[in-house]
């Protein structure tokens, strides 16, 4: 495909950029378009998956047909099964009279499935019937429907490291994936980075009717050298509080940066050359560093609690000063909010004659797994949310039916 035609598509449905990876993209969801093969869009949040669906359908021979876009994290796990597939009237409480699904309504037509790494293993394996022989049940029926319908999902979930877990199956990350789309992350496309600030600011200042602005050298260095981890989505929120709350009209690197957020970790444990156990790793979220970080902390303290007994088991005079990473108050773990270095004063006299010392009992490690970590984080959410789910999902940033699913695993119903 030329580039040319690939320009006609960005302008038809408002993709702004020219990196390789984002043609690259748009080259294959048109090559696809015209066959009934599933496809599965990959990338990160906010950038813009959203838009490779609908490219996808409106070159294809479903185009004069229904498009339904679904996002499967927004739906609760109790009821995804009837949203997608139907029910019967007196499936379960409240189904007073029968109800198409989605699959129904898009018959011939195409059906974009969002989030499809958070569909319950149950979900699946019904979404992999549909796929498969084109049939599913409604929930509450025995007879078989048939439908037509091509399936594009998107996620920004790594489906592989999922289907390793057991949370998805692999049979269904195949069919889905047949043809692979993935979406570049913006931090990947430097040379957009300007381009889409221009766009989103002259938008607004259209909208509002408001001198537009302008960014000197100084701060399109810093726009580009942003690592922007909510993507588009991120910088078009920037781009809009500049434009509508700066008195300034000519933006410098000083006024860009009141406005972008500090992504930079302040913990020392990840600092420098890093810890130990953060060293050559990677990790998929910032949350996996702040467990890791969790850990390291709770395995200075064993090795600090280990040399204190040794020293009281062996009563030997000391006194110094050490360093710990203990937490001098609550751990924010979903604000991401850490304590810094704690120093802690461990003063040690002769107790030769003291009984206390004479059974001193050998210190157990107290290990502290990432079940029990996910767990704390859930129950202090649903605590400080006096119970209300939704709100705590919110906070967690993880989807409603993936909250409620972890409160089963991790016996929280009481909560």
């Amino acid at each position: 495909m030329d580039s040319k035609e690939i320009q006609k598509i960005k302008l038809r449905f408002g993709i702004v950029g020219n990196a390789d990876g984002l043609n690259r993209a748009i080259d294959i969801a048109m090559q696809v378009a015209p066959t009934d093969l599933s496809v599965l869009v990959t990338g990160e949040s906010g950038v813009g998956k959203e838009h490779f669906p609908q490219i996808i359908h409106q070159h294809s021979a479903r185009k004069h047909n229904k498009y339904i876009a679904v996002n499967c994290g927004a739906i609760p796990e109790g009821t995804i099964d009837s949203e997608l597939f139907g029910h019967v009237k007196g499936a379960f409480t409240g189904a007073i009279e029968e109800r198409n699904g989605y699959f129904a309504e898009a018959n011939n037509g195409t059906i974009f499935l969002d989030e499809i790494g958070e569909l319950p293993l149950a979900t699946q394996a019904r979404l992999l019937r549909v796929l498969e022989q084109g049939e599913y049940i409604k929930v509450g029926s025995s007879r078989v429907e048939k439908t037509n319908v091509r399936i594009v999902a998107a996620t920004n979930v790594n489906l592989v490291e999922a289907v390793e877990r057991g949370d998805f199956r692999e049979d269904l990350y195949y069919r889905l994936n047949t043809i692979p789309v993935k979406v570049p992350a913006l931090r990947e496309r430097a040379g957009d980075i300007a381009l889409l600030f221009r766009k989103f600011a002259a938008d607004v200042s259209e909208r509002y009717t408001m001198p537009p602005i302008q960014l000197t050298d100084g701060a399109k260095r810093l726009l580009t050298a942003y690592p922007w981890p909510g993507n588009i989505r991120q910088l078009k929120n920037v781009t809009e509080q500049i434009t509508l709350l700066s008195p300034q009209r000519e933006i410098t690197e000083e006024v860009l940066r009141e406005y972008l957020p500090e992504v930079r970790s302040n913990l020392p444990m990840l600092s420098g050359n890093g810890s130990k156990a953060t060293q050559g790793k990677t990790f998929e979220s910032e949350r996996d560093i702040l467990y890791q970080v969790l850990f390291d902390m709770r395995q200075d303290m064993t090795e600090l609690k280990r040399q204190v007994n040794a020293l009281m088991k062996g009563q030997m005079p000391i006194t110094t000063s050490t360093t710990a990473y203990a937490p001098s108050e609550e751990v924010d773990y979903v604000g991401h909010t850490l304590p810094g270095p704690a120093t802690i004063d461990i003063s040690l006299h002769d107790h030769h004659d003291d009984d206390e010392f004479q059974d001193t009992a050998e210190y157990v490690e107290e290990p502290l797994s990432i079940e029990d970590g996910n767990r704390e984080l859930i129950r202090k959410a649903l605590v400080r949310n006096k119970g209300k789910r939704k709100l705590a999902a919110q906070e967690l940033k993880i989807s409603e039916r993936t909250l409620y699913r972890k409160i089963k695993e991790y016996n929280l119903e009481e909560l």
